[in-house]
């Protein structure tokens, strides 16, 4: 796993979001802030859990970062998702093009 520690003014918040699959979360690290998205992983289908950003990194559009890396990488792997997380689901009730990504479960969750 790779972080930035201090990201560049220039660099796209979506650059700095990295997958720590052994701790099961996306994370954006900085100013040794952390902010995360657990997730679970059960065969092909990965249930967005918890979001969080720090008080510290609010206002930064980084929520929305962590949830387009996480759909990213659900549909680069072929994963299916439910979107437990309010954030995730927010997201997702918001931007049809990501109900492809979603199970039956999701699905509802969504009201779809």
């Amino acid at each position: 796993m790779t972080t930035a520690s201090s990201p560049s003014p220039s660099a796209p918040a979506s650059s700095l979001v990295q997958d720590n699959t052994a701790k099961h979360r996306f994370e954006y690290v900085s100013q040794g802030h952390h902010a995360v998205a657990v997730y679970s992983l059960e065969g092909n289908v990965i249930t967005f859990i918890h979001t969080l950003v720090p008080e510290a990194l609010q206002g930064q559009g980084i929520a929305k970062q962590l949830v387009l890396a996480g759909l990213a990488s659900a549909r680069e792997r072929g994963l299916r998702v439910v979107p437990q997380c309010p954030v995730f689901n927010g997201y997702m009730r918001a931007h049809p093009e990501t109900h492809d990504l979603l199970t039956d479960e999701g699905r509802k969750m969504i009201g779809l």
